[in-house]
């Protein structure tokens, strides 16, 4: 790593903060000391809006720029120079040294300017001027057939420093070619290899993109500023069409679901979240935030199946001590308005740098004006800066992503740098770890393991809802001690406002520097969540040991069909699911005259029931046909289900009723009349009955399947109502039959905790109608599909809606596994969905030649039924 260093003299981070870089010319350092075969350097000459750099050819020659950087090719504290002196350089083409004078003729008018304002305006016009007398250079086309759709101007960003330049964008390219030639001629990338693109905020403005063509990185492939929010937006669409067609896109719900079901690690949906919040690598003021894990860097064996080894995730660090979270809230409470109860942030440019001063010397350098800070303030032992962060009066950072990554550069001091001497006389070298790490690498692999293991699992959503969540502003940062200062927050600032703000500031050096105080005093993520973050579900994650031998692999979570000892029933289960796209029709039924509603069938699957708006209840076989016939009422039925012992089926009716039918005796056994409109569904578990109606209540009846089953009469006693603002149209049970959810015709769905009349969540989560709803096997979400076209998956602990679906037809019905879904459309399709990231991955067209109104699989998944308006009943099976 150092080697590579070397080869590398010349950076931008040898310009001041928001200094630009122009061009470069080969010259001669023209001096009259020493031996005449010293006296004349040869190098290039860098044109700067503030300086004159020339950097020498001869490696070991201090690169000049008023003072001396580099000299020796070492990276070190600056060495000023002060006093008047002159400094000679001859350009090898003679012919251009009128036109460099007439711009260091320029320079130095905008430097002499009284007012910082006006000196960075004269900059910006004249940089705008040379980028309007160039274009971009199409010979720079990868191919002749390449059509051009924009060309604009912007700067490329990297940490500390950005570079300007032009921007084109072509049917398969995006192009940045730098006004400076720096430090390449041109940028380009391929469109077929991007594989995610943000818009982020550079500066507090709406004006930057950032591109990877990688899916989990840290680090993107290009980022740019832009000069104004529509040249960024018409590119950043330009390039989001073209993956429309070839990327999945993922939002916060839609990587909640992964991490929540264990597809993607803690770790990588960290990441995810913080690209998602504006937190880039490339900015240090929105450097991606990861929490402190740990909280025992003093023991000599870690465990990791101890709580108390492990941070409080639900209060910021500042709250993490009682003593100094007092001292805090007492000045809190006697603050003027606008209050905050930190002084500093959890992330920002200083800190970032404190820990990744050793890989990013020049960076410190750059941002500290040359100098290191003092010794005994450097980044020296995990203990001291933790310690720090829990003591210090002002120290409250988190930590960034490298503490849970597998570089561990930053950690040593492998470019020997002369970082200074500490009060006690050591040098500042490699950081102190602690006692349970037996070096960087140990320590690294035990604090990923700590990040993946079950306890962080179960309680991240806590730190999540701090940092991206809805405990981040407002009411709820203020009960859980999580107020900032309001410049730190999304809409907090911008460039325009700061004025207003400061109505009594209106001098424009004070607006730069003010604008500087807030993007080196960090920055707040954006707000992704505003309701809890639901907890993971962690029965699938290994539990782990303090062991440092274990490997990444086995701290991922356990991935589907790879668990032990499961039975039969589940294999065939995870099987028949895995291969839903090679479902294939078994055989069609056509015995209604209208709509099929409804189907029930026995556990050896010899019997079909069915119900129809034609108001009957039909039994058939696949291998007998037609068996049984009955009409009830001369309304439609709505639905039908099996009740246990499989002598009874329940049927419910537009007429109000709810209708029993023996199968021994081949008759209507009882009838339920219990509602003021239309049954719509029914649902029993546990020797309860669960009615839904379109007079907007679901009532819960007694009903023992052994008295249905011995042709008992049943009194059907009343035993909870749920009342709702619209008609129910669907309800399910929760597996574990402690939940019921309920969609109505306004679209609204209600989860009901069983033991109390109140809901236990609520949401508007459709435009239209709710046709069904029903909870994954683990109890955990619920999906629902309406008229709107939608699929939506909400938490059952949170009622937070973590993915949302546009399908291009309406769904009527669906069955799912938590991940896949089988939907049954209006126009008679069957489609196969992937939630986890919102595909389609296999469609059988035609299946009804009208809309699929309802569906049935067994409990192996190895069958399934579909009914259609058509009027047919459809068998499918698996064709493995």
């Amino acid at each position: 790593m150092a080697s590579s260093l070397l080869l590398c003299r010349f950076s931008l981070l040898l310009l001041d903060l928001e200094e630009q870089y122009f061009e470069q010319h080969f010259a001669h350092y023209l001096t009259s000391r020493g031996p005449e075969s010293t006296r004349r350097s040869s190098g290039s000459l860098k044109v700067c809006s503030k300086s004159i750099i020339f950097e020498p050819d001869d490696a070991l020659k201090p690169i000049i720029k008023i003072y001396l950087i580099k000299e020796r090719n070492i990276v070190a504290p600056y060495k000023y120079e002060r006093g008047d002196k002159k400094m000679t350089f001859m350009l090898e083409s003679p012919g251009k040294t009128e036109d460099v004078v007439q711009m260091f003729l320029q320079l130095h008018r905008a430097s002499r300017l009284d007012k910082l304002s006006d000196q960075t305006a004269m900059i910006a016009a004249i940089l705008q001027s040379r980028l309007a007398r160039t274009s971009f250079d199409k010979n720079r086309f990868q191919s002749v057939s390449e059509r051009l759709h924009m060309e604009c101007v912007a700067e490329m960003v990297s940490p500390l420093v950005t570079n300007a330049g032009h921007v084109c964008i072509t049917d398969s390219t995006l192009y940045f070619q730098p006004l400076n030639s720096y430090p390449d001629a041109v940028v380009l990338i391929g469109l077929h290899s991007v594989r995610r693109i943000y818009k982020r905020r550079h500066g507090l403005k709406p004006l930057g993109i950032e591109v990877f063509c990688t899916e989990n990185d840290l680090c993107s492939d290009i980022y740019l500023k832009f000069y104004n929010t529509k040249d960024r937006d018409e590119l950043y669409y330009y390039i989001a069409t073209f993956l429309e067609n070839h990327v999945v896109e993922h939002t916060a719900e839609s990587y909640m679901l992964q991490w929540q079901r264990g597809h993607i690690s803690n770790y990588q949906y960290l990441l995810h979240l913080n690209n998602l919040a504006d937190r880039s690598v490339n900015d240090l003021s929105q450097y991606p935030v990861f929490p402190w894990v740990l909280s025992d860097y003093s023991s000599a064996e870690l465990d990791l199946l101890n709580p108390a080894s492990f941070r409080d995730f639900g209060k910021p660090i500042g709250a993490l001590n009682k003593e100094r979270l007092e001292r805090l809230l007492e000045r809190y409470r006697d603050m003027p308005e606008p209050r905050f109860m930190y002084g500093s942030h959890y992330s920002s440019p200083g800190y970032v740098l404190f820990y990744l001063v050793r890989v990013a010397p020049e960076h410190m350098l750059c941002l500290q004006n040359g100098r290191f800070d003092h010794a005994d303030r450097m980044f020296n032992s995990i203990t001291e800066t933790w310690k720090n962060c829990l003591e210090g009066g002002t120290d409250f950072k988190e930590l960034i992503p490298e503490f849970y990554g597998s570089d561990c550069s930053f950690l040593k001091n492998l470019l020997c740098l002369d970082l200074g001497r500490r009060q006690g006389g050591g040098r500042v070298q490699h950081v102190e770890l602690p006692p349970w790490a037996s070096d960087a690498e140990d320590f690294l692999e035990k604090m990923r393991l700590a990040l993946e293991s079950q306890y962080v699992s179960e309680h991240l959503h806590e730190w999540i809802d701090l940092i991206f969540g809805y405990k981040q502003r407002g009411s709820e940062a203020v009960a859980s001690q999580n107020v900032f200062h309001p410049l730190t927050y999304e809409g907090g600032v911008d460039c325009d406002s700061v004025l207003v703000m400061l109505c009594s500031i209106d001098d424009p050096d004070q607006k730069i520097a003010m604008l500087t105080q807030i993007l080196e005093f960090g920055q707040t993520p954006r707000q992704l969540f505003v309701s809890p973050h639901p907890q993971r579900i962690t029965s699938r994650l290994h539990n782990l040991s303090a062991t440092p031998s274990y490997s990444s692999s086995e701290i991922s979570p356990v991935s589907p069909g790879m668990e032990s000892f499961e039975d039969l029933t589940e294999e065939s289960r995870k099987m028949a699911w895995s291969n839903m796209n090679k479902l294939m029709l078994h055989s069609t039924h056509k015995i209604h005259k209208q709509a099929v509603t409804g189907i029930a069938v026995t556990l050896s699957g010899d019997s079909i029931f069915s119900t129809s708006q034609d108001s009957t209840l039909k039994m058939f076989s696949k291998d007998n046909g037609l068996q049984r016939s009955v009409s009830f009422s001369n309304m439609a039925l709505s639905s039908c289900l099996m009740l246990p012992e499989e002598k009874t089926v329940v049927c419910s009716s537009w007429d109000n009723n709810v209708y029993f039918y023996s199968i021994a005796y081949g008759r209507r056994q009882d009838t339920l009349m219990g509602h003021d409109d239309a049954v719509s569904a029914v649902s029993w578990k546990d020797d309860r009955l669960y009615t839904a109606s379109w007079d907007s209540t679901v009532k819960v009846w007694k009903c023992v399947a052994a008295d249905m089953a011995s042709n008992k009469r049943t009194l059907f006693d009343p035993l909870a109502e749920f009342e709702h603002d619209a008609g129910v149209n669907t309800i399910d049970l929760s597996p574990v039959g402690t939940c019921l959810a309920t969609g109505t015709k306004e679209g609204t769905l209600t989860i009901w905790d069983l033991t109390s009349p109140l809901p236990l969540n609520q949401l508007n989560c459709h435009s239209g109608k709710i046709h069904q709803v029903a909870f994954s096997p683990d109890s955990r979400h619920i999906l629902s599909v309406g008229e709107d076209s939608c699929l939506v998956v909400t938490d059952v602990q949170t009622g937070m809606l973590i993915a949302t679906v546009h399908a291009e037809q309406e769904q009527r019905c669906f069955c799912w596994d938590g991940d896949t879904v089988l939907c049954g459309g209006v126009s008679g399709d069957l489609s196969v969905w992937n939630l986890l990231n919102s595909k389609v991955i296999h469609r059988i067209s035609a299946a009804h030649s009208g809309a699929v109104t309802c569906m049935w699989k067994n409990e192996q998944c190895s069958s399934i039924i579909t009914g259609g308006s058509d009027k047919q009943i459809s068998l499918w099976k698996h064709q493995y």
